[in-house]
């Protein structure tokens, strides 16, 4: 795979006529480094962010494990990485699946939130005895940006009964949940470790493991959260105080703090009418959240800047014949943008790629590494959460 310095570097001496990734492995490797010196237990990738073999690799290169939705993520992260850890962290799967990964994979533990799953898995695991058990309880996901709270998730009157039942199938029986996608405070955190231990005390068993899920939140324009240590803090003080297993170990499912920081996107303006740009890529492509949940990612200008200039806010258009293919931003560019003028788009290393279709025959990508910076980081250029300043949709400079 081609290296090129940026992604400005890239456009000028390639000028790729479709959209192309610009992989930053470096940034990947970082943000592992960070979670497995700062998370005081183990760490998880979640798979579904970006399942590209490099990512897993280094992911695997760093001593994370993998959190898998499904048979076909099982074998993935097996096939990159014979000996991680592997946890099936969906809370419904088959019969078939679950055998699969039990006696192919390897994998020994399973998310569940129904009687129904915990009797699926006892009966696909012909009652094996060295399973881990997850009771998956449902939390709020009011602190987040994408809520996960409705579709998954034993309701606290459920979740005595369901674990101690499960802690009569387990060798090891853990608690999950999810706070939602993007948590922007830490008390989300705080306050779903509340309601687990309500379900553990009434329920009267002790659990070995204790899963946070992911949530864990990536920088964006308008979406600057407190930095990730405050985040590892209060997990680490409401676990303390948490009545559980002496040695209960604490999980966590990171996939979008992991991975978005390792790609952006660089795209190619098609039409310039008004304030609204084509390019080619879009919602059907590797920009789903910019369009379907209108977030504004960092963008800035693949053109020099030989004095200051105008900058103005644009909302892009995708090349499907879809009207859903659009993005309302606003992508602050300068005033000056034209038909061949290429724009970076920052911070798609996680639901970018995963998220592609080929609706209309689009949705090819090339990839390229890059080794700048990430437009935006969490961890900054010393490693420290939150050390990245906030960044405008810009120009280059």
């Amino acid at each position: 795979m081609d290296n090129y310095q940026s992604a400005a570097h890239l456009a000028e001496s390639l000028r790729p006529v479709g959209p192309a990734f610009c992989l930053r492995p470096h940034a990947a490797r970082g943000a592992a480094r960070w979670f497995t010196s700062h998370f005081p237990g183990k760490t998880l990738y979640a798979v579904k962010a970006n399942p590209a073999p490099w990512m897993l690799d280094i992911l695997r290169d760093e001593g994370v494990g993998f959190d898998v939705a499904s048979i076909a993520e099982a074998r993935r992260a097996r096939a990159v990485a014979p000996d991680a850890f592997i946890g099936f962290m969906h809370p419904v799967k088959s019969r078939e699946a679950i055998r699969e990964a039990y006696v192919s994979l390897g994998v020994r533990a399973f998310a569940l939130d129904s009687l129904e799953e915990l009797a699926k898995i006892v009966e696909a695991t012909d009652d094996a005895d060295d399973l881990t058990l997850c009771v998956r309880i449902a939390v709020s996901s009011d602190l987040a940006k994408i809520s996960l709270a409705s579709k998954f998730g034993a309701a606290p009157e459920e979740a005595p009964a369901l674990l101690r039942q499960a802690r009569l199938k387990a060798a090891r029986l853990g608690v999950c949940f999810h706070v939602g996608s993007q948590a922007m405070s830490p008390a989300a955190f705080t306050a779903a470790l509340d309601r687990v231990e309500r379900a553990i005390v009434v329920a009267g068993v002790f659990v070995d493991v204790l899963d946070v899920g992911g949530g864990f939140p990536a920088p964006y324009p308008g979406m600057m959260a407190p930095p990730l240590q405050d985040y590892v803090d209060a997990i680490e003080a409401r676990f303390e105080r948490m009545l559980v297993a002496e040695n209960c170990e604490l999980w966590c499912e990171p996939g979008r703090a992991l991975a978005a920081e390792a790609a952006s996107l660089l795209v190619r303006v098609e039409a310039r009418k008004g304030d609204r740009l084509h390019i080619n890529d879009g919602v059907y492509g590797a920009l789903f959240d910019a369009g379907a949940l209108n977030w504004t990612f960092p963008a800035r200008a693949m053109k020099a800047i030989e004095a200051p200039r105008e900058v103005i806010g644009y909302s892009l258009y995708g090349p499907t014949c879809d009207d859903y293919d659009a993005m309302a931003g606003p992508f602050y560019l300068p005033s000056d943008m034209s038909v061949g003028d290429y724009i970076e788009i920052g911070m798609l290393g996680a639901y970018g790629a995963a998220m592609a279709t080929r609706f209309n025959g689009f949705g090819e990508h090339q990839e390229f590494v890059v080794t700048d910076a990430p437009m935006l980081s969490a961890y900054g250029a010393t490693g420290r959460p939150g050390a990245g300043a906030a960044h405008r949709n810009e120009a280059m400079t």
